[in-house]
């Protein structure tokens, strides 16, 4: 576990059968440090629609987006083809451009920098360029609309939505927040700004790998996890991300284990065939790039000796 410490990594925690394995602080990190999620804040927000879905507010992921913001109908009919499933699967085929002159915030751990101020205002600035459900383009306007299809149907902000459903019930360590586009407008930064414990972050992810049960109460449908973290392309363009989640085979085939994933790092891995859960947080993602750490958490999850633990 060498790399860790010299890779800009702040937490690196594994969890299985509901035990702590392996918890360990960087660079004056601790276990109560406050992280930022980065783009894992999608996740939480998939994990919210299938609850909306479950407790009526959304039909289904199939519904037409302009059932709940008509008024983009008003600028382009072609919006009335997109359904919740094309945002949540990034196929919408709206116009995006990463790092383009788009007024996107930034966050860290330390500050944030709002390029934004009414993220509502933007996400229905959005223009389509092409048909959806015909590809997969990684998409920041999916998330913001998403919110606002949350906001609108649930009737309450989506911070208090996730507070309501999923923050009180699993009893998580510690409050969490969600970063908003200004005081002004008062709307979450859904691409990328929840902020919580790394046990926090860890619990979340248990409750994916328990197939969204939570101490004896289902918390999310069973089927809504199997569908967001599965690999099918009979609905979708991409084998590998489906409701806000990353999906991938292990080596050798076997159950699908599925990730959430954030800039510099950020991850929560799941195996839930095993019932691990790896979390691992930083300032950077290290030389070795992105696609080491899931190499890195599939060699664990095969080699994993339950009888060595660690805990610091």
């Amino acid at each position: 576990m060498g790399y860790p410490e010299s890779s800009g990594t702040t937490a690196f925690l594994v969890i299985h059968d509901d035990e702590l394995l392996y918890e360990r602080y960087f660079d004056n990190y601790h276990e109560t440090s406050v992280n930022t999620s980065f783009s894992m804040a999608k996740s939480f927000a998939s994990a919210l629609v299938g609850i909306a879905i479950d407790e009526g507010h959304i039909r289904s992921v199939d519904e037409t987006i302009t059932n709940y913001i008509p008024e983009l109908l008003e600028k382009d009919k072609r919006f009335g083809s997109i359904t919740i499933r094309n945002f949540l699967t990034m196929s919408s085929g709206i116009k995006y451009e990463e790092g383009g002159d788009l007024p996107w915030s930034e966050e860290s751990d330390d500050t944030k920098t709002y390029y934004a101020t009414d993220l509502r205002a933007l996400a229905l600035s959005c223009e389509i360029e092409g048909k959806p459900g015909e590809y997969f383009e990684y998409n920041n306007y999916n998330p913001l609309l998403v919110g606002l299809i949350l906001e609108r149907s649930t009737g309450m902000p989506v911070a208090r939505y996730l507070q309501e459903r999923l923050w009180k019930p699993m009893g998580m360590e510690a409050d969490g927040s969600w970063s908003l586009d200004s005081t002004t407008s008062g709307f979450e930064k859904m691409e990328s700004g929840l902020k919580a414990r790394a046990r926090d972050f860890a619990r979340f992810g248990m409750l994916s790998a328990k197939e969204g049960k939570w101490e004896g109460r289902q918390l999310i449908s069973r089927g809504w996890i199997e569908e967001s973290t599965r690999r099918d392309t009979s609905t979708d363009p991409s084998s590998e991300y489906q409701y806000f989640w990353w999906a991938n085979t292990p080596d050798g085939g076997g159950t699908p284990h599925f990730s959430v994933r954030g800039k510099y790092g950020q991850y929560i891995y799941v195996a839930p065939e095993k019932d691990l859960v790896i979390v691992r947080l930083g300032k950077e993602k290290g030389e070795r790039g992105y696609g080491y750490w899931i190499s890195l958490f599939e060699e664990l999850a095969t080699g994993l000796d339950p009888s060595v633990k660690e805990s610091r």
